[in-house]
């Protein structure tokens, strides 16, 4: 009987009858780097302006895990990304980058308790989109939708929809007009520029 038990139980681990943890869903992906960045922003030790730099950092690192800046750098750019040099991708990239991490970081670090509410998601083969809501203390609400795509099995935010505006749509049609109208070496001026000015105190 024994040998029995011991020959079921050895095929059925062999065959993967015992199940296995499952995979995080896209919404889980989400929330938990959301979950990192809130938790930085709320510590009361991290709060103090001694601590600016290493909560900057801190928060840099959270977002990087899970937004894909060179897929989002060369949608921001649409048609202008193929007449680029490998260089001048890699350089745009880099600065479009620092914008929106110093951008992103700066409007978090205003966070006041919010509470952060996941509607659901949609996938649809390597694309994801996750919804949720930010209500504010207050009750003022607003929807914050991320899209997703999967890249070698993670799935990786190439824009943020805030109350219907995508992110990526309002930075191409601001970069377009600018390279249309000036050239794309004055687009790169005024990244740096206003890199330089989020990155000030």
């Amino acid at each position: 009987m024994r040998h029995a038990l011991l020959i079921f139980l050895t095929f059925s681990f062999l065959s993967g009858a015992v199940p296995a943890l499952a995979a995080p869903t896209v919404t889980e992906q989400v929330k938990q780097v959301v979950d990192q960045v809130v938790k930085i922003v709320s510590d009361p030790e991290m709060k103090k302006p001694a601590k600016e730099p290493q909560r900057r950092q801190q928060l840099k690192q959270s977002i990087a895990t899970i937004f894909d800046y060179g897929e989002m750098a060369q949608r921001s750019l649409a048609t202008h990304w193929k007449n680029r040099t490998p260089a001048e991708k890699k350089e745009f990239v880099s600065l479009f980058a620092t914008l929106l991490e110093n951008s992103y970081a700066g409007k978090i670090e205003s966070y006041h308790n919010e509470k952060i509410v996941y509607l659901g998601e949609t996938v649809d083969g390597q694309y994801a989109e996750v919804k949720s809501k930010v209500i504010a203390p207050k009750g003022d609400e607003y929807s914050l939708d991320y899209r997703l795509m999967n890249k070698g099995g993670k799935w990786l935010v190439y824009d943020v929809v805030i109350e219907g505006v995508s992110l990526v749509s309002n930075y191409r049609g601001q970069f377009n007009r600018i390279i249309n109208s000036q050239g794309y070496p004055e687009l790169v001026k005024k990244l740096k520029t206003k890199s330089e000015e989020l990155k000030a105190p």
